[in-house]
């Protein structure tokens, strides 16, 4: 069994047949190959939230295989106290781990997922989004890490920066390495071997040119890596109460604290709104604002739909583009007409 699910007991009554065959070493080295393939076709992500989605299943006192009876029980034992996106993604880790084992899918029935969609229609509440960072808090940041002169301001300074510019994922800033980075004429390129878009390992290149304002993310980078002494390996690491900077790759939930702490220290007002995902948010809604291209966007944030980018132009022009707003400037002219 590969490690994408949590290792169970199988009832034996449900047990697949074995092999007629004795198993042979080879058999056993294609059958570990085959487990490691399979693994790799879902990204760690994935797996470990199926193997947290698994764990709570059996600490509720599910069995596996399970039945369809045992899902609608389950269902309805946490409609009350999960988010119905949760309960979703729980059937799916279920309705996966089955078809991975070779048994009946009882997650994916009819009446399986009607519960849940009435689960949803009646207990179903808006996703929270993360509040766009504007450029011009950004800058605010910058410019108080730039007067701390620490070296955790240097490192902190460089993540943001090339976190927001770069319209990048947490999990791909955390993951960038020095390799990863080529300083040209006109500034920086980061490839990323790997992302959420890109699961084939095909590679993306993002390109962020020279700034000469309050933000350089090239000039950020180099500052960092120039004084934490890093030539090789993770581009951000863990930093200690004594300075010392890890060999180890920064945890991708750090981003969300680190982001918050530099938020906090800027003085701005909406820190409990802000998380990770608001870089990548702020770029896409301020390069609106600063006239980018709908291409532009999408290319640098790697988005494949476009409903998503559609979304956060809209957002950025909530009240620029806004037709009660050409109504009340309209409704101006006419009172200073009379």
């Amino acid at each position: 069994m590969s490690d994408e699910f949590v290792s169970v007991p199988v009832a034996p009554a449900s047990s697949p047949a074995p092999l007629r065959n004795a198993v042979t070493p080879l058999d056993a080295e294609l059958s570990a190959q085959h487990r490691a393939f399979l693994a790799a076709a879902t990204s760690e992500n994935t797996r470990r939230t199926y193997r947290s989605a698994i764990k709570h299943f059996l600490a509720w006192g599910g069995v596996l295989p399970a039945d369809e009876p045992t899902m609608i029980r389950y269902l309805l034992a946490f409609a009350a106290s999960l988010n119905p996106r949760t309960l979703a993604l729980r059937l799916t880790a279920l309705s996966q781990w089955h078809l991975h084992q070779g048994f009946a899918d009882p997650a994916s029935t009819p009446t399986v997922r009607k519960t849940l969609a009435g689960i949803t229609r009646t207990n179903g509440k808006p996703k929270k989004k993360a509040k766009a960072l504007p450029l011009e808090d950004l800058e605010r940041i910058v410019v108080q890490l730039a007067n701390l002169e620490t070296l955790k301001a240097l490192r902190d300074n460089a993540l943001l920066q090339i976190g927001f510019f770069g319209g990048l994922r947490r999990s791909e800033l955390v993951a960038i390495e020095v390799s990863h980075i080529g300083l040209q004429t006109e500034g920086m390129t980061i490839t990323l071997p790997r992302s959420k878009t890109d699961q084939m390992g095909e590679g993306i290149v993002k390109a962020i040119p020279y700034g000469d304002g309050a933000c350089c993310p090239a000039t950020a980078l180099r500052n960092w890596l120039d004084v934490a002494g890093i030539a090789s390996g993770p581009l951000f690491r863990p930093i200690s109460k004594w300075g010392e900077v890890s060999a180890a790759a920064l945890h991708e939930g750090s981003v969300n604290t680190i982001l918050e702490q530099c938020a906090r220290l800027a003085g701005l007002d909406y820190v409990p709104d802000l998380s990770s995902h608001s870089l990548r948010r702020g770029m896409a809604t301020s390069a609106h604002r600063a006239g980018a291209n709908f291409r532009d966007i999408k290319r640098q944030g790697g988005w494949r739909h476009d409903g998503t980018v559609q979304g956060y132009i809209e957002e950025a022009g909530r009240f620029e583009d806004n037709a009660a707003g050409t109504l009340l400037r309209s409704s101006q002219r006419h009172d200073r007409e009379k």
